[in-house]
């Protein structure tokens, strides 16, 4: 018996060390780890350690300055001609003297353009509605070159507190002026407004958000007097009744409440159901006498 276990166990230890040996056989040998780096390991390190500022760094150039993507370039005044009026009205504007066409061209660096163009743009200027064109009065003929230049406001000859005043004193109306009018050709009347509603002279009508004003009417500064702040006070403390006791005081006097509406007693008014009129069946017979002689007599077929 144990000679027969014996033999098993053997035969078993054979059968491993010849099953370790295939397998010990088809394994591949690894090569020696490489002294230095291969050329593709430094060109993906370098890839992954180094990040790219134009992709890893919103709004950043290669440079390293940010660049702003939704902003156009400012590229000057404009080529067209239609950009260039508007910046040359807009540069009278700011002049408080009259410029004449070569002073409008160079602002514009439109000097060096053919003549041709310069005096297209000089007659389109004298056709502008807010610039006003001032003859040479020393020439008896003008030219494209002669005279001078100026900006003709919304509201002209408005660039002081007094004539501010003096143009609301001429108005027919109960209109008030656009503050946004007077800017057009005084740009700085803000400063100038404020001191006159201060002094009681205009009434201002500013915007709640910001504060600015946006509407001036004139105002009677003999009109304006200080109140007693005693006096003040005594006001507050004044109660008022109640809206329903005004109403039925006023109805006891035999007077008229103003905040009764006349619609509201129509409304509760009974409404008052009329009665239909019956129609009047006429009676008599109704022929057509004047067709008797035409008509065919069917009476005798009556039942």
């Amino acid at each position: 018996m144990a000679s027969a276990l014996e033999r098993q166990q053997a035969a078993f230890a054979g059968s491993m060390s010849a099953a370790a040996s295939k397998i010990g056989g088809t394994k591949r040998a690894l090569a020696p780890p490489s002294p230095s780096p291969s050329i593709g390991s430094t060109t993906s390190a370098a890839a992954v350690a180094t990040p790219r500022k134009d992709r890893d760094t919103p709004g950043a150039s290669a440079s390293g300055h940010p660049i702003v993507y939704s902003q156009p370039i400012n590229t000057g005044t404009g080529d067209s001609d239609i950009a260039q009026m508007a910046y040359a009205v807009s540069w009278l504007r700011t002049k408080e003297e009259p410029q004449g066409y070569a002073d409008v061209l160079g602002y514009l660096s439109g000097t060096n353009r053919p003549e041709s163009e310069q005096e297209f743009f000089v007659e389109q200027m004298r056709r502008h509605p807010q610039i006003q064109w001032i003859p040479d009065p020393n020439l008896s003929e003008q030219t494209w070159r002669t005279g001078t230049y100026l900006h003709r406001p919304t509201i002209p000859n408005v660039r002081t507190k007094t004539q501010l005043l003096a143009y609301l004193q001429k108005k027919t109306d109960s209109s008030g002026v656009s503050v946004k009018d007077l800017k057009d050709g005084w740009p700085g009347c803000e400063a100038a407004i404020s001191d006159l509603e201060a002094d009681h002279k205009l009434l201002v009508v500013r915007a709640k958000k910001d504060n600015i004003a946006r509407m001036v009417w004139l105002d009677d500064s003999s009109l304006f007097h200080d109140i007693d702040p005693e006096l003040k006070v005594m006001w507050s403390r004044v109660e008022v009744p109640a809206v329903d006791t005004i109403v039925q005081r006023l109805l006891t006097a035999q007077q008229k409440p103003a905040s009764e509406d006349p619609r509201l007693k129509l409304m509760q008014a009974p409404k008052v159901e009329k009665k239909k009129k019956r129609a009047q069946r006429r009676t008599g017979k109704s022929t057509n006498t004047h067709m008797e002689h035409l008509l065919k007599d069917y009476s005798y077929m009556k039942r």
